[in-house]
């Protein structure tokens, strides 16, 4: 039996509306009445999931900028990591020669100079938003994360001259399809992960994982047991394709596999309802 369990957000646990079913909230209530440490790991801010997650009671830690803070569910820092000054400036200040807009992240929220309400979708349940102002005047120890939104085929073009202008300074992963970021160098959620569970006394063997993202990756094939979404990216897919694959977020597929898992482990899972 595991002993943590781990879960990506959009596109994993909850719906495509950016919502969490109710059957996914009845499950993970099941997993702590099992004594199963819930932890949320996602890309999105801190300030934007603990509204979200506060009125739940669940008493879930929070992995939040991919792997950049640890909160407990009292809201306390577990762990906290920023990208070096220099590599903010850097990215900040260079001409990419990109239509991909540029958004900086940290403790006070998110920052950009693009007026983009589209992106205002996802955040709606909690009304975390935006700042506009010119990124060129926010103090470079001041930022957590970096990322690039726009068409993914651009984005892989920028991936590879930030890998040349950068070396090895930072980490690089696609949080979604058309969302690049630029983290802190060994920062990722399979690494906030293991300084978790071995602040809790676990092993990553005694902990389990659903995602759907290249971000997710390293969770992944850190854990003991690792679940790739059936709607996850097919780059994932094809970088772990020894995990099993599992429903969709559209039908609540966590749920559903943990219930199954929860209930009847010596039957064989099938995704399909």
């Amino acid at each position: 039996m595991a002993r943590l369990a781990a879960f990506d957000m959009d596109g994993t646990l909850l719906l495509p509306t950016h919502t969490l079913g109710e059957a996914t909230l009845a499950t993970l209530r099941a997993l702590q009445k099992k004594q199963i440490a819930v932890t949320f790991a996602t890309g999105r801010h801190y300030l934007d999931m603990q509204p979200q997650i506060a009125p739940l009671a669940l008493n879930a830690w929070l992995i939040t900028g991919n792997g950049t803070r640890i909160h407990d569910s009292e809201g306390k820092v577990h762990f906290a990591a920023d990208l070096p000054p220099d590599v903010a400036e850097e990215v900040i200040h260079a001409n990419w020669n990109t239509a991909a807009t540029l958004h900086a992240f940290n403790d006070c929220g998110w920052f950009t100079s693009h007026e983009l309400p589209a992106l205002l979708y996802a955040h709606r349940a909690s009304g975390f938003s935006y700042q506009l102002m010119d990124l060129r005047k926010l103090p470079a120890h001041q930022v957590t994360k970096l990322c690039f939104i726009g068409e993914h085929g651009e984005l892989c073009q920028l991936k590879a001259r930030l890998r040349e202008a950068l070396s090895e300074r930072v980490h690089l992963c696609f949080s979604a399809w058309e969302c690049l970021e630029v983290l802190p160098l060994s920062c990722n959620k399979g690494e906030a992960l293991s300084r978790l569970a071995t602040s809790l006394g676990f092993t990553l063997h005694e902990c389990m994982a659903f995602g759907d993202a290249m971000n997710d990756r390293e969770m992944l094939a850190r854990v003991g047991k690792g679940y790739v979404m059936g709607n996850a990216m097919h780059q994932l897919k094809a970088a772990l394709p020894h995990l099993p694959v599992i429903g969709t977020c559209a039908t609540q597929g966590v749920s559903h596999f943990l219930n199954h898992w929860l209930s009847t482990p010596h039957l064989a899972y099938s995704p399909e309802y």
